[in-house]
């Protein structure tokens, strides 16, 4: 390529063209469902949100992650490293640092400000919501710029990073808040947020120039040899050198998207104030489900077999030539995500405390604990909030093993459907709730097939658990042992699990057989059971 401009446009655009593609399709299904389907007489409200309003806010929400993580190269690197994120192959093209700095900045910038006009375009027609042209989409440039200026810039301790991302957009996410509770107009907005763009590419210029150099400072207090090197002690056994490689290389993906998001979102109880109890529900859902969603991000990280080349999925040489079962890779993978996991809820609660404390909107949580432990007592009020707190770690947990597992079979195709499908069932969920409680009956059709669908999943999850357990046999990638103490103990989880729900539901309404279906599809079974599957189609091929 002949020119910088076109060497970073293929970088950006033709690596990711297919969900540039999927993109451009969904805005153009967005704006025809209207004219087409619901006619010119519909409406989609966003306080209190209906299901296409989810519709249309979900597929722009995983598009802006989407495009921090493309602009600033955060899905090619570990965000809690000391290191620059940005790509050491990217140093030797024959260009300045201004320019490597530049047209990631200028490219990225220019794509937050059109997906904002685009939305603006299709929110007024064929919708007839009328939204701000401009500053939006300028905010979420200035928010993609300083994260670049984090990411790339280098650092002397690990998780620095975070701390400081985290504190500077807090700072501007405060000050827009409080530009916005105070009604400026439109222009004043965008005098705050304009300055910053060439103060941020100041700020990335001097990043790239450290990292392009290498430097990269060394602020711990750890022991050091003579010679310079580290002590490190001695590991216990390969599956604990494994798993300390993994964690090393993925662990913190997840804890440090999380710590970026979490407080960006609680701050808007410091700045508007928390308002209404359903303003506080909103909140405090959407930081609930942060997790998963980062988890599905950190995912499509932590799936690449080389950090550095985004199209290299699976396993690294490195690892499929070590001396190592595949079983004892996998259970290193799992090891590292369910510590990955844990580590990212502790952030999330500890914000969510902190941020509800500060801010008084914890009074609201208390006053609803209060009443539920009054109506059905406290151990009865404490057992659904810990299985539904449960079932957010084990769905985070889920997701980055999904994630993780689907790309460890080193097909792209698999890894890019997968995911496209995913995203589409996400965004259905809302339209098709409320098109099933629109149709006439609805309640009765619901209720004489309440039965029905979970029947059908439980039967569909059974064949593939059986069909999943005879290739492991036949391949003998894990022991007899290894599968009938994996058994046992998912059936153990099961049966704990119905005998909990059993315990707590009455049984008037809801019959036991079902709460045995819940739980049997409650606990991850298919897709933990085929990881080796997967890992030994991508490692011996």
């Amino acid at each position: 390529m002949r020119t910088p401009v076109a060497a970073f446009g293929w970088e950006f655009f033709h690596r990711h063209r297919g969900y540039v593609a999927g993109l451009i399709g969904y805005l153009l299904i967005l704006g025809l469902i209207k004219p087409l389907y619901l006619g010119p007489d519909a409406t989609v409200s966003f306080d209190p949100p209906d299901g296409f309003a989810a519709f249309a806010v979900v597929p722009f929400t995983v598009t802006f992650f989407y495009l921090i993580g493309v602009f600033t190269f955060g899905l090619t690197g570990d965000l809690a490293a000391r290191q620059s994120i940005y790509p050491p192959r990217l140093f030797t093209l024959p260009i300045g640092t201004a320019a490597l700095a530049g047209w990631p900045m200028l490219y990225g910038c220019s794509v937050m400000v059109a997906l904002w006009m685009a939305a603006t375009l299709l929110a007024r027609w064929p919708w007839g919501v009328e939204l701000p042209w401009l500053w939006p989409g300028l905010l979420a440039a200035v928010v993609l710029a300083w994260i670049q200026v984090f990411t790339w810039m280098p650092y002397g301790l690990r998780g620095i990073r975070v701390i400081a991302a985290v504190a500077v957009l807090i700072a501007l996410d405060a000050v827009v808040f409080t530009a916005i509770e105070l009604e400026w107009p439109e222009g004043a907005l965008i005098a705050v947020l304009a300055p910053q763009l060439p103060v941020a590419y100041a700020c990335a210029y001097a990043a790239v120039a450290r990292a392009r150099r290498g430097s990269v400072p060394d602020w711990s207090m750890s022991r050091v040899r003579p010679g310079g090197s580290r002590t490190l002690p001695p590991f216990r056994s390969i599956a604990a050198a494994q798993l300390w490689f993994e964690w090393r290389r993925h662990g913190w993906t997840l804890p440090a998207l999380v710590a970026l998001v979490a407080p960006f979102e609680l701050s808007v109880l410091f700045i508007s104030g928390y308002g209404s109890h359903a303003f506080v529900a909103k909140v405090f859902g959407a930081v609930m489900l942060t997790p998963i969603l980062m988890a599905a991000f950190a995912a499509a990280a932590v799936s690449k077999a080389n950090p550095f080349a985004r199209e290299v999925y699976g396993v690294s040489p490195f690892t499929a030539a070590k001396p190592l079962t595949t079983a004892q890779i996998i259970a290193a993978k799992l090891r590292m995500a369910a510590i990955s996991t844990v580590a990212a809820w502790v952030v999330v609660l500890a914000f969510t405390a902190i941020g509800f404390m500060w801010s008084g909107a914890d009074h609201v949580l208390i006053e609803w604990a209060d009443r539920f432990a009054r109506r059905v007592g406290t151990v009865r009020a404490a057992v659904p909030v810990l299985l539904v707190l449960a079932g957010l770690i084990t769905v985070t947990w889920t997701m980055l093993v999904q994630g993780l597992f689907i790309g460890l079979t080193g097909r792209q195709w698999i890894v890019r459907t997968i995911g496209m499908i995913t995203l589409v069932v996400v965004m259905m969920i809302g339209p098709a709730i409320e098109w099933i409680l629109d149709l006439p009956d609805a309640d009765r059709w619901i209720w004489d097939g309440i039965l029905f669908v979970p029947i059908a999943l439980v039967v569909v999850k059974m064949a593939l658990a059986v069909w999943v357990a005879a290739r492991l046999v036949r391949s003998r990638l894990v022991s007899d042992r290894v599968l009938v103490t994996g058994a046992a103990a998912w059936a153990a989880t099961v049966l704990a699990l119905h005998i909990v729900l059993v315990w707590w539901v009455d049984m008037s309404y809801i019959p036991p057989h079902l709460l045995a279906l819940i739980a049997v599809l409650a606990v991850p079974l298919v897709r933990v059971a085929a990881a080796p599957i997967a890992l030994d189609w991508n490692r011996h091929r």
